[in-house]
């Protein structure tokens, strides 16, 4: 049977009613089109469907819109969420005409990019194990306008609410600042949430095996295991999606934003990242850390593209609000073997097959199918050209001196310098097609807005600081 076959057999003995063809916009927001079940066969399936591409930021103009989803037939899930039973399908997007990958599709450069791998000669395929990170509020509140920016953000576990009086009493059971890392219940009140999130996912087939309070006061992580690079961006999506949605059922609001609240741990996203080459590990080996010549050039690709690999990896303004020095964010461009406080990890394991390197520096606004793809391209880069990451920093760069400091180089501090740094080094992403000049272009334009909203608007705590001047 083929695999289209399987999917309408599947649509009928499963009693589907609508098939869900779901997206990624260049930014990282899943879309999504729904059909009818009965309008969906075999021809269907081969052929894709025709959308407006002229309607998502960044894609095509009017006069050129005409764009094709097709979708991944292994990628087929029951969404939890929908009162009537709906498949869900992830899809790239091609030309109609041709029948070739978008080229500022990001699910499709994520395609390329394994294909670049096996094609390279290093590997066979890249794993991704994403560590992503949120933040959960009862009461959301903001407004933009000419005399009015503010935000307000609520939760009744968050630490400013010890003295709050509620109609039922104030309980006194709560994380303080950075006290979230991990008491039990019912200092932790979020268990039975987190609980229903990731048995929701494994209900729609994902792999997933923990969950926890995290650091900061209402920030929270549930975990992901390892897939290979298409297919992990897939399930972050799907990830975000459940998150969301159960909080959403629970009355609650979850968000990926990196800093959404001062001083506090903001949110990241530890990506974890291993190749095999003939079924073997191509990290494991005899140098520092048990990693081998490629494990070790595959960091030094990192450290050096380090800064331009922020632009898909750290892509709002908001995310460096996060990387600053003071609340355990990875800022500097070093790596050690256990130590958490520089950008690039080596896990410590026993089991060669598990020898991995953990880019500390990514935050979950990514795009996963563009950040993983960049964070392939950036390693495979330093395989290709045997780039040497310099001597391990194995102890705590955080409590360095500041002579001992100015020597480390750091990652960017803003969204602005991220996109300067893409323009200037492009290069080892635009190897085997994988990203195109065209698509750097296209993205950098949607972030410029991005600097420039947020460059251009005044800030609460400017009026604090400038006003009575």
């Amino acid at each position: 049977m083929s695999s289209n076959e399987k999917i309408i057999s599947m649509i009928g003995e499963e009693e589907i009613d609508f098939v869900d063809l779901r997206f990624t916009d260049p930014k990282g927001k899943l879309q999504h089109v729904t059909i009818i079940a009965d309008q969906v066969d075999e021809d269907f399936l081969e052929e894709g469907m025709m959308f407006d591409g002229s309607s998502i930021a960044g894609w095509k103009s009017i006069e050129a819109s005409d764009m094709k989803l097709m979708p991944d037939l292994n990628s087929h899930y029951i969404d939890p969420f929908y009162s009537e039973r709906t498949m869900c399908l992830h899809c790239s997007v091609v030309e109609p005409d041709t029948g070739e990958p978008y080229e500022r599709d990001p699910r499709s450069t994520a395609e390329k990019a394994e294909a670049f791998l096996k094609n390279s000669g290093v590997g066979d395929v890249a794993y991704f194990g994403p560590e992503a990170e949120f933040f959960m509020f009862d009461d959301v509140r903001f407004s933009n306008e000419m005399q009015k920016v503010s935000f307000e953000v609520d939760a009744v576990d968050a630490p400013w609410n010890s003295d709050t009086k509620y109609p039922t009493g104030n309980t006194g059971f709560r994380p303080g600042v950075k006290g979230g890392y991990f008491p039990v219940n019912p200092t932790d009140s979020a268990q039975n949430i987190r609980s229903e999130m990731l048995s929701t996912m494994k209900s729609i087939g994902m792999n997933v095996d923990k969950h926890h309070h995290e650091v900061a006061a209402s920030q929270h992580e549930l975990g992901l295991i390892f897939s290979s690079l298409t297919d992990q961006g897939d399930q972050l999506q799907k990830y975000k999606y459940v998150v969301q949605n159960v909080a959403d059922f629970y009355g609650r609001s979850a968000t990926f934003m990196p800093k959404p609240i001062a001083g506090d741990n903001g949110t990241g996203m530890h990506v974890n990242m291993s190749i095999w080459k003939d079924g073997n590990p191509l990290f494991s080996g005899d140098r520092y850390a048990d990693l081998s010549d490629e494990g070790l050039w595959f960091i030094g690709g990192l450290l050096k593209h380090a800064k331009s690999l922020n632009a898909f990896t750290n892509p709002t303004t908001n995310s460096y609000k996060r990387l600053i020095p003071g609340f355990e964010a990875p800022v500097l461009r070093a790596y050690s073997a256990r130590n958490r406080s520089g950008c690039i990890r080596i896990p410590w394991t026993e089991n060669p097959k598990a020898k991995r390197v953990e880019a500390r520096f990514p935050d979950p606004m990514a795009n996963p199918y563009l950040c993983f793809a960049a964070l392939m391209m950036a390693g495979v880069d330093g395989i290709l050209n045997r780039t040497n990451p310099g001597e391990a920093m194995d102890k705590n760069l955080y409590d360095l001196p500041p002579e001992e400091l100015q020597g480390i180089p750091t990652v960017c501090s803003s969204l602005r310098e991220a996109l300067d740094s893409l323009n200037e080094d492009m290069d080892y992403l635009l190897a085997g097609d994988v990203f195109t000049k065209d698509q750097v272009e296209g993205y950098s334009e949607l972030k410029w807005e991005e600097v420039y909203n947020f460059e251009h608007t005044p800030h609460p705590v400017e009026y604090q600081m400038y006003y009575a001047a």
